[in-house]
């Protein structure tokens, strides 16, 4: 059964949104519940999203396991999965990441850009790797179900987060350094040890990971993901577009800043004050994921491994992951 898995977005979500998803036929989508957000307020998050579902039951679905895809799909909405893109949630309590994944959290990266408790972020200049408390978290996840995710983490720390994981680590939102050689990107070292090891890479569309920024191409990125999948393998590649429509200007600041700072963290791909770019013209909305597909098949990837991209691989990568080891 062929499927269209985004593995990361977040979006200002809204029933035009939930209606563009419909449109472009996407079976389930990873969302950003938490950037900087402690354990309370990242509760009040889920809530918000158990709104959602209660006032959109027509369109969309809390997904917890790989079966909520397919009857996501039978039923012809989107399956929901939740996921952090900071530890902020857990605190200092190793405790809180069973009690994270019993309320639905499915990813959590081990830090987001900047150091935390668990890893090192990508824009700190020195890496340390992972973290004594990093171990110990990383093996209650593999225990639990909740997958390691270091897209927004250093090299060194994404390395040994590899090497410490006893299951599959994602990273579900970038795409190769020697493509496009954003401060968020992964190298070429990174991206062989994450298949080497069984894990999933998905490509993002947010601009500042393109080659050209907002003018990248389809077939450049077509092209992009065919090549990896020359590198590393057709299974261990998918999308993880990092869509973030809707938003206003004011979230980059959140997401860069949080509470850590008072000064404006200008960060990748600007040298003025923080804001969403515009997306490419082939993919400026949930609507667009056929666009995709038809560039892949362009470029000349057999119906099989346009099947795996678009969320064949995804959805494999959930049926071993969620659930206890």
């Amino acid at each position: 059964m062929n499927v269209t898995i985004d593995c990361l977005q977040y979006c200002n979500w809204s029933s035009g949104i939930f209606d563009q998803m419909a449109k472009g036929q996407l079976d389930a989508v990873h969302v950003t519940i938490c950037y900087h957000e402690d354990f309370r307020e990242t509760v009040s998050n889920m809530s918000q999203w158990h709104r959602l579902f209660e006032a959109y039951p027509e369109r969309i679905v809390h997904g917890r396991t790989a079966a909520d895809v397919i009857l996501a799909q039978q039923s012809q909405r989107t399956a929901v999965f939740f996921g952090f893109q900071n530890c902020s949630p857990i605190e200092s309590d190793i405790g809180l990441v069973e009690v994270c994944h019993q309320l639905g959290a499915r990813f959590m990266q081990l830090s987001y850009n900047n150091q935390s408790l668990l890893a090192t972020g990508c824009y700190e200049e020195v890496d340390s790797g992972i973290t004594r408390m990093g171990r110990q978290v990383i093996a209650e996840m593999n225990r639990v179900g909740l997958v390691v995710d270091m897209s927004h983490s250093g090299e060194r720390s994404t390395l040994e987060a590899i090497e410490a994981s006893a299951r599959p680590i994602a990273i579900t939102h970038a795409n190769p350094a020697s493509w496009h050689d954003a401060l968020r990107n992964k190298s070429d070292t990174v991206i062989k040890a994450l298949a080497e090891s069984g894990g999933m890479i998905g490509f993002s569309l947010y601009p500042h990971h393109l080659r050209d920024g907002s003018e990248c191409s389809l077939q450049s990125f077509c092209r992009m993901v065919a090549s990896t999948a020359e590198l590393i393998g057709i299974d261990h590649i998918g999308l993880g577009s990092d869509l973030c429509q809707d938003q206003p200007d004011s979230v980059v600041t959140w997401m860069r800043n949080g509470r850590w700072t008072r000064q404006t963290d200008f960060g990748e791909g600007s040298a003025a004050a923080p804001g969403f770019p515009a997306q490419p013209a082939w993919f400026e909305d949930n609507r667009d994921f056929p666009n995709i597909k038809r560039g892949l098949e362009e470029v000349g990837l057999d119906q099989d491994s346009v099947a795996a991209v678009m969320g064949g691989n995804w959805l494999a990568f959930f049926e071993k992951s969620f659930g206890p080891a």
